[in-house]
């Protein structure tokens, strides 16, 4: 670390060097500053609480526990806010546009606020899908003591002897609209879905980011799945705050933890899970702003390796409160640390390292539950995530392969220029079983702000053509996303990657055993078609989409906005 940013790291310290820090003394006993105060570490709480949406509505709570337990251990807590977007229900809108964006104004939003004020150290607290990756990108960059707290999962709603989540819902879409449900439990599902407070209940973004956090070792074990309204999630969320400043006393700052081996593992993590396409493009920034080196070679390499051992929705059976029900991430992490998968040496924000955490967990399921398999019975043998190229992915594009009975179709291109153009094909019975839809501009800079795509693909398994159906698309997918689905295609159409040649009709191939994904057109075509094409106007000219769609990178590179 830099000398001067080193200097920074005793901050708190310069309220009792004399007369001229009178004001700075002044401001800070108007906040509940004593005499005795000054002396002590002074650490941010960035709280996401907001009633936006029930991911967020109950972390208001818990940042007043955080603020108990650094009381508690000798700091003096200061509580600031930063946003949210609801993915959930911005999704399939013009607002979905902003969810990604939300990610960089949460990382942003906290860097400016710890830098401004000359925090000591930060306990970021955050539920829906950017609060995590966001947060954890401002940890990285400001290398001060931090810990994060997930908010905590939602449990599981329930229709019909059924546990549901809010892609029961988008699947219910196509479902109904497919005469293949009846309006009565169309709206039992819509009611009955999201019980109350707390993230996606499945393995979806937010429930794989918390996960590969802790897998990283920068949050509490075990507390990557607790429910959101459970006295477990609060009491640790006071046990995060006392240790913090035992972070702070130890000068035991992020960057220490966040190693490479730490992002490796958290990768290996997120394969063992089944998680959501997500962690590729928020890992790869998070990498980024801690000056890690990673690449999408690294999540292929490690795919080979680690098997899917755990049966969790979308393409799985069970949530996240029946993973934390049997052992949670700790299971998870000591499987694959008996297996020889993760590095045991890594720190954690515990003081130790991930095997002295994992010391007394079994590296053995427990036989009375099917969440996670036996290591010697997996789901499937390799990861889920493939990272496939080709002519019409040169820099890469991300599969999740979950759930697929083919991991290879041949196609004709349908192709759309946006997502709710391809809505409407699907929804009014234009799309075949055979098909691979083509949906483009919907990238990072021509997007703006790379929209998930998870209303077309719940309808197509709404459909019943999740099987028999492909998606292309240079935007990306929900966590609840599955099928024969394909994301963050780069280059992207805006900047003149080759999904902006394709014609509809064109053959296309997804093939996941081959890490292949091309078009069945000729160098020489492509080129004439490429000579032939221009860049589309920019969507918007002024305001915040504008300003990212300016300075955003490519999805391979983690969509990273400096």
């Amino acid at each position: 670390m830099p000398t001067d940013e080193k200097a920074l790291r005793l901050r708190s310290a310069v309220v009792t060097d004399g007369d001229s820090r009178s004001p700075n003394r002044a401001m800070l006993r108007a906040v509940g500053f004593s005499d005795a105060d000054f002396g002590k570490p002074i650490v941010g709480i960035a709280n996401a609480h907001s009633t936006i949406t029930p991911c967020n509505m109950g972390i208001g709570q818990l940042a007043e526990r955080a603020a108990l337990g650094l009381h508690a251990a000798g700091a003096m807590p200061q509580t600031f806010g930063t946003i949210t977007i609801s993915d959930g229900i911005s999704m399939g809108t013009e607002g979905m546009k902003c969810s990604l964006v939300s990610r960089e104004v949460i990382a942003d939003s906290i860097e400016t606020v710890c830098r401004g004020q000359s925090m000591d150290g930060l306990v970021a607290i955050g539920g829906c899908d950017k609060n995590m990756p966001g947060a954890m990108i401002a940890i990285a960059r400001l290398d001060i003591p931090s810990i994060f707290v997930y908010g905590g999962t939602i449990k599981a709603g329930r229709w019909g002897g059924e546990d549901l989540t809010i892609v029961s819902v988008f699947e219910a879409v196509g479902a109904c609209a497919a005469g293949r449900m009846s309006r009565a439990d169309f709206e039992g599902i819509e009611r009955n879905a999201c019980p109350g407070a707390g993230s996606c209940g499945g393995m979806y973004t937010a429930n794989t980011m918390s996960s590969a956090i802790e897998a990283m070792g920068m949050s509490l074990p075990m507390t990557s799945t607790m429910a959101a309204e459970d006295a477990e999630k609060a009491d640790s969320t006071e046990a995060a705050g006392r240790q913090l400043v035992e972070l702070i006393r130890r000068d035991l700052p992020p960057r220490r933890i966040m190693t490479r081996a730490a992002f490796e593992n958290a990768i290996a993590v997120v394969m063992a899970l089944g998680g959501s396409t997500n962690a590729v493009l928020h890992l790869l920034a998070i990498a980024h702003a801690a000056e890690v080196e990673l690449s999408l070679d690294d999540f292929e390499r490690i795919r080979r390796k680690v098997p899917v051992i755990c049966d969790l929705k979308p393409s799985g059976r069970y949530v996240a409160t029946d993973l934390r029900r049997v052992g949670g991430v700790p299971l998870v992490m000591k499987m694959l640390l008996h297996a020889g998968l993760i590095d045991g040496s890594c720190l954690t924000v515990t003081g130790k390292t991930i095997a002295e955490n994992l010391a007394d967990v079994s590296p053995v399921p427990r036989a009375d539950q099917d969440v996670v398999r036996p290591m010697d019975k997996p789901l499937y043998d390799h990861g889920h995530l493939a990272i496939l190229r080709g002519n019409l992915a040169p820099d890469g594009s991300v599969a999740k392969i979950t759930g697929l009975k083919q991991p290879r179709i041949t196609g004709p291109a349908r192709v759309f220029e946006s997502e709710e153009a391809s809505l409407d094909a699907i929804l009014a019975d234009r799309i075949q079983p055979g098909d691979v839809l083509v949906i483009r501009y919907e990238g990072p800079r021509g997007g703006p702000g790379m929209r998930e795509m998870l209303a077309p693909t719940s309808a197509i398994i709404g459909k019943g053509l999740g099987d028999s159906v492909g998606m292309v698309t240079d935007g990306r997918f929900s966590g609840g996303t599955y099928g024969m689905v394909v994301g963050h295609v780069a280059p992207e159409a805006q900047d003149g990657g080759p999904i902006a040649l394709v014609r509809e009709g064109d053959t296309i191939t997804i093939d996941a055993d081959r890490n292949l994904l091309a078009v069945a057109v000729s160098d020489d075509e492509l080129a004439r078609r490429r000579a032939a094409w221009a860049p589309p106007p920019p969507r918007y000219t002024r305001g915040v989409l504008a300003k990212y769609a300016h300075v955003v990178q490519s999805a391979a590179v983690g969509a990273v906005t400096d």
